[in-house]
């Protein structure tokens, strides 16, 4: 491909020079001959500064944000005045646009992205068609399970993923969208089928800084960025940030479809709630479906209900629909239970919001007081370093209102020291005159939950959910809550089978 073929639709201030380009790179390291390099102006590093090491690895061309940057007469370049946006487009322009060939499902929100992606793959596979999934846990493509290294990826692999999709023959993409991805422009120029929006509730406001910035970002899946807006919005009727969205959508010639348990066009009745599934009637446009999930919990109603009305806007009939839902089992790391025979629940759970543990301890006080038992909720949680710490408080308070005991432990503390992490966190728990244990290795906290858990109890191990490391100071470690729990209950005497391989929802491509 030309140089000046790459650049074609993104926006250029000053450019010279024209060069067979065989790849696109915009980390430094990566740059082989015949590359193109996007120098970037990042969060943390400023690509402009390894322009010099990219020439020098035999890079044929540059791009640069840097509005002092005059060109390399030795190679091609270009001057763009937005970075990521020009990323965008050049990889887009690389891959051969393959997102115009797919029909892209983006789904947007605080908590139950995951869940409703993995739903949503699995009722499109079971209405017969190919799927690609993005998201956090892993990402779904080409008949493979790929490592997540983010939510979102950049423009670069996003695409990549895409055109990978395509070559596998496959249709549809379900792809969780974050506030940062959306915030950094990664999705720019990508036109969205449908656009979900499960819900707002205090995340990262490290990045965002205020709680209307942070719905800003979101806002911007439902408005189109360097796209038309999506041809159908998704939208919780019963969330505030949902409603909002609704004149938005409208405004921008979106159909909207709405979700609620009680208030939407989907909507849930009669629920029958156990830890072997749940099953309830869910109220559509085209009439009354009875549903049946694996899955546990009137949260993961909701998800089904957003994933649901994702898949009726892409022409699923009903019995597809029902049968994707119960195909699910479960989502790896999203209250997945541990099972050695012991008397009582051992569940792993991503909750790392106050919002997600207080649905976290509220469902399982709601189980361990089904049919008048007297079960305890334990609660071990933690806080994640170099984050929010205004958060650290409210979950703290969000666990202990609902539990019985508190096993308060390191979540990933990365930079910080973990005993201060705790300490911001212990505020907002003795408020609430739980008992409660501190360990900050989470390994010994892991075991000490165990060891407090009677018949009928259950033990929630919150925070990292499906991540297979511990990032401390030092370094990342291998840590996984689901085998550490195992190893903790083998150790009180319980029997343990091997595990069950993460679920690909529904099969290779």
């Amino acid at each position: 491909m030309k140089f000046e073929q790459l650049l074609e639709g993104v926006e250029v201030v000053a450019r010279a020079g024209d060069a067979d380009v065989s790849g696109l790179q915009y980390d430094s390291r990566g740059v082989t001959p015949g590359c193109a390099f996007v120098a970037l102006r990042g969060e943390s590093s400023d690509g402009n500064c390894f322009i010099d090491d990219a020439l020098r690895q035999g890079a044929a061309a540059v791009v640069s944000d840097d509005a002092a940057f005059q060109g390399r007469p030795e190679v091609a370049w270009a001057r763009v005045p937005h970075g990521r946006r020009a990323l965008a487009r050049l990889s887009a322009n690389f891959f051969g646009h393959p997102a115009r060939k797919l029909a892209i499902t983006g789904v947007t929100g605080t908590n139950g992205k995951s869940t409703t992606t993995f739903l949503l793959e699995c009722i499109l596979r079971s209405a017969g068609r190919g799927v690609a999934l993005i998201g956090t846990i892993a990402y779904h493509v080409a008949g493979q399970v790929r490592p997540a290294p983010h939510t979102t990826p950049e423009a670069l692999e996003l695409n990549h993923l895409f055109a990978d999709a395509l070559r596998a023959h496959a249709g549809e993409v379900v792809m969780e969208v974050s506030s940062h991805a959306l915030a950094q422009e990664r999705t720019y120029g990508i036109g969205f089928e449908v656009a979900v929006f499960t819900n707002l509730t205090r995340d990262h406001l490290d990045y965002h800084h205020t709680f209307e910035d942070y719905f800003a970002a979101k806002r911007k899946l439902f408005e189109g960025s360097g796209s038309d807006a999506p041809r159908v919005a998704v939208l919780n009727a019963e969330d505030e940030y949902g409603a909002r969205l609704a004149p938005v959508s409208k405004s921008h010639g979106s159909e909207v479809i709405t979700f609620g348990m009680g208030r939407g066009d989907f909507r849930a009745r009669d629920l029958d709630l156990t830890l072997r599934g749940t099953r309830f009637r869910m109220i559509t446009p085209e009439g009354d479906l009875e549903m049946f999930s694996p899955l546990i919990g009137r949260v993961n109603v909701c998800n089904v209900l957003a994933a649901s009305a994702a898949a009726y806007a892409r022409g699923c009939g009903r019995e597809a629909i029902a049968r994707g839902v119960a195909a699910l089992r479960r989502v790896p790391g999203r209250f997945e239970q541990v099972d050695c025979e012991q008397p009582f629940t051992v569940v792993v759970d991503y909750a790392h919001t106050d919002d997600a543990l207080r649905n976290l301890t509220g469902l399982a006080r709601e189980f361990v007081s089904q049919k008048g038992r007297k079960g305890r909720v334990i609660t071990l949680f933690g806080c994640g370093g170099d984050r929010d710490r205004l958060k650290r408080p409210l979950m703290g308070e969000a666990a202990g209102k609902a539990s019985d005991f508190v096993v308060l432990t390191s979540d990933n503390p990365r930079s910080e020291d973990p005993l201060a992490i705790i300490n911001d966190a212990l505020t907002g728990l003795q408020r609430t005159g739980a008992r409660y244990r501190m360990e900050p290795d989470r390994k010994k906290a892991i075991a000490i939950a165990i060891q407090e858990a009677r018949a009928g109890d259950i033990v929630l191990i919150a925070g990292k959910g499906h991540e297979k490391v511990q990032v401390l100071p030092g370094g990342s470690v291998p840590f996984d809550d689901v085998e550490v729990a195992r190893e903790a209950l083998r150790s009180a005497g319980y029997s343990c089978e091997p595990a069950l391989k993460p679920h690909a929802a529904g099969g290779a491509l």
